[in-house]
């Protein structure tokens, strides 16, 4: 015993909060740690036991926990030495600190163990991440407990490390552990956290701020004695138990104001809150508070934009507490806090401080609401009916892979290499063929672990494949697996289409490419053109074959077919006569174009663009519906004579509205100003819309305009052309295909 008598103050505080038998348990583990860690030291030569003792106290005075929370948090070093180095012993420690402390000690310091070899990388964008990633290894919720106060131990202790470190622990401790701290309601934790950590990232604003505070101390003390003379007076009218705090906003709360507000200390003006805390039973808590607050504002005036209440509906992390601001006759603004004496302990020393937690297994969800339910419970001062209350882990489904760099990527339980390369980036996963895990080279569909830091493998030949589609997990990786797929799959269908459209055109077969399409796709029972098409790029269609399957069918080994096909048509025909013509005094033999082209399947045809006013007939297309040409089109006379039985009647619909384009060529003398005169006959006096001006001088004294224009119909087409030929210099101007 006499090797842990440097530690006889911390065994004092146990004797006074614990029993007999945890203070015998407690001596055994400074015993055992002090024998596995003697010789060595920290930063400042001090035994690195001293560290694990001063955690243990953090664990058992200021965050509340009990008596395998303290044990752990005494011999937590030995673990981690143990787990860092590789030590052979490591099986032989585990197993006498499970005999003789019991299984949750030894859950709680492996863990910490785990949590101390993140490597945390310093980056905002990726804080909630690491954030997350710490409560994934808490499985027990008095890990994060203990974690917290060892890093407060730190922050503590912060002077004896060198620079480097001190930057690091400093970045961490601001980012990631007093959110934490922040979100479990342990605010006086959180915010010696922030102003430990601001003092070494930013030495310059901490030591001003604070002298600030000393400089104005005295100031600050009269005015308060001032300001709550009268609200003493009548609180003891009232026979209202209480007590004040004056409470000084902490230095890097101070620091973040003038940040943000882009003021001096002076310009703070809430540098100091007033606490009235109140001696009441749980049944009286809201209507004492409230006439707390009815006796302040009756005294100074409140702005109501400042008024908080977290009686009636706390804080998700558990505070309560009535917040005003007020100002005074001589227009000074002091924030009131009014809260019960258990209010005030909860936001003090968080919720953990009510109760001395006994060992459960919890979580089950992710980190944000792990944490919520880990209020809740600690809020709950009956412990008998809490250990049944959690299952199963923290963030469960959920784990955190690293970079090579140090980067961290949060991904689903079961994800695999292939997922972690696209969740990188697209562009490698494209090409990933494994990856190497622990030095250990692995295959893409290789599942990974909480923790793994992965490295990929690439080669610049790999394309992603459809069985990928079976290894990946999560649907960023399975979307872009698709993507390339499909677009690959339009490559194929392209290159298919080019071979056939080339190979048809050699072959001088008198069919054209749609009509082949559609019998080869009833050949091979192909659903799709496309289909048809990457089939032909792909090889599984043999060129030479569709050859003479196109022959045989043309050479009238197959004329039912046609026939059918034919028959099929006409049907078309009469149905879509039946369906679209609904116009009584026309005939019912012709199909009535007006300017709704989306509400029936037909479009207008670019080889003859025609107009309204134009005489035009319709064709039937295999694929894409009806066409409509000009009767004067030049491929009319083809379609007329080959596809009889495809062509329909058609007219304009006598009240049809709408804007057509036409192109309109010039020839004409060469003469200054020109286009400029085509255009205002055109846009001015006609009133027409110009889409698009060609002017070409030919060198010979002549030039050649073309002009793209918008006209209602025909009849304006004509009156547009005679303006056109009447300007001087213009020879002629006809419309064009």
């Amino acid at each position: 015993m006499e090797t842990i008598e440097r530690y006889n103050d911390f065994r004092a505080f146990i004797a006074s909060q614990f029993s007999e038998k945890t203070q015998h348990m407690v001596d055994a583990a400074l015993c055992f740690a002090e024998r596995e860690l003697r010789g060595r030291s920290r930063y400042d030569a001090s035994p690195m036991l001293d560290h694990g003792v001063a955690v243990a106290r953090i664990v058992a005075s200021e965050v509340g926990l009990g008596r395998n929370s303290t044990i752990a948090a005494i011999v937590h070093d030995v673990v981690r030495i143990a787990v860092q180095s590789h030590d052979p012993r490591l099986e032989e420690l585990s197993a006498h600190i499970r005999t003789e402390f019991g299984e949750e000690v030894l859950g709680i310091a492996l863990s910490l163990c785990k949590i101390s070899d993140i490597r945390l990388k310093r980056s905002k964008e990726q804080a909630s991440d690491f954030r997350d990633m710490i409560v994934s290894y808490s499985e027990d919720p008095r890990v994060i407990l203990v974690k917290l106060a060892d890093r407060l131990e730190v922050m503590r202790s912060l002077a004896m490390f060198p620079e480097k470190k001190r930057l690091s622990k400093s970045w961490e401790s601001l980012n990631l552990y007093a959110e934490i701290a922040h979100k479990l309601g342990l605010y006086a934790m959180k915010s010696e956290m922030e102003d430990l950590s601001l003092k070494c990232i930013e030495p310059e604003a901490y030591n001003h701020i604070v002298e600030s505070l000393k400089d104005s101390e005295k100031e600050r003390l009269a005015f308060i004695e001032e300001f709550l003379a009268p609200v003493r007076r009548l609180l003891d009218e009232d026979g209202i138990k209480y007590h004040i705090k004056s409470r000084t906003k902490s230095v890097f709360s101070i620091y973040q104001k003038m940040k943000k507000q882009q003021v001096p200390f002076s310009g703070v003006y809430d540098i100091f809150a007033l606490r009235i805390i109140i001696d009441s039973p749980l049944e009286s808590e809201k209507r004492l508070c409230w006439t707390a607050y009815s006796h302040v504002t009756s005294l100074y005036t409140p702005n109501p934009k400042r008024m908080r209440d977290w009686i009636s509906i706390p804080k998700s992390n558990g505070y309560e507490s009535l917040h005003t601001t007020v100002v005074t006759e001589s227009g000074r603004w002091v924030e009131v806090q009014i809260r019960t004496e258990r209010m005030d302990e909860v936001a003090e020393r968080g919720i953990a401080a009510h109760w001395r937690y006994k060992g459960v297994k919890q979580g089950g969800m992710g980190a944000e609401e792990w944490l919520g339910r880990l209020r809740e419970l600690l809020e709950d001062t009956t412990s008998e009916t809490i250990a049944h209350r959690f299952e199963a882990k923290p963030s469960e489904g959920e784990i955190f892979v690293f970079t090579p760099t140090g980067d961290i990527r949060k991904l689903p339980e079961g994800a695999t290499v292939l997922d972690f390369a696209f969740d990188i980036h697209t562009s490698l996963g494209a090409i990933c063929t494994g990856g190497k895990v622990s030095g250990r080279v692995v295959p893409i569909k290789e599942p990974l672990r909480n923790g793994d830091v992965c490295e990929i493998i690439t080669r610049k030949d790999q394309t992603p494949k459809a069985d990928w589609l079976n290894i990946c997990v999560t649907q960023r990786a399975k979307n872009k697996i698709r993507a390339f797929l499909r677009e690959e799959r339009a490559k194929h269908a392209r290159l298919g289409r080019e071979e056939l459209e080339r190979k048809l055109k050699n072959w001088k077969l008198d069919i054209a490419i749609d009509e082949a399409v559609a019998y080869l796709c009833k050949h091979f029972k192909i659903r799709r053109g496309n289909e048809l098409y990457v089939a032909i790029a792909d090889q599984k269609v043999e060129i030479g074959h569709v050859k003479e399957i196109l022959q045989h069918w043309l050479s009238g080994k197959a004329e039912e077919e046609r026939r059918n096909a034919a028959a099929e048509v006409e049907e078309r025909k009469l149905r879509l006569r039946e369906e679209r013509d609904t116009t009584p005094q026309q005939s019912q033999d012709a199909l009535i174009i007006d300017d709704k082209i989306s509400n029936i399947e037909y479009k207008l045809g670019r080889c003859c663009n025609p107009i309204k006013g134009d005489d035009i007939f319709g064709f039937i297309t295999i694929n894409t519906g009806i066409t409509i040409h000009r009767s004067d089109c030049p491929n009319a006379r083809r379609m007329r004579e080959r596809y009889p039985y495809r062509v329909i009647e058609a007219r304009w619909r006598g009240d049809a509205q709408g804007a057509f384009r036409i192109t309109v060529a010039i020839s004409a003398a060469d003469v200054p100003g020109l286009a400029t005169t085509i255009m205002d006959v055109v846009g001015k006096e006609l009133k027409l819309a110009v889409r698009g001006i060609n002017y070409t001088p030919k060198g010979d004294g002549m030039a050649s305009a073309q002009i793209t224009i918008e006209v209602p119909n025909a009849a304006v087409v004509d009156t547009l052309l005679h303006s056109l030929r009447r300007i001087k210099g213009v020879r002629n101007a006809f419309r064009i295909n």
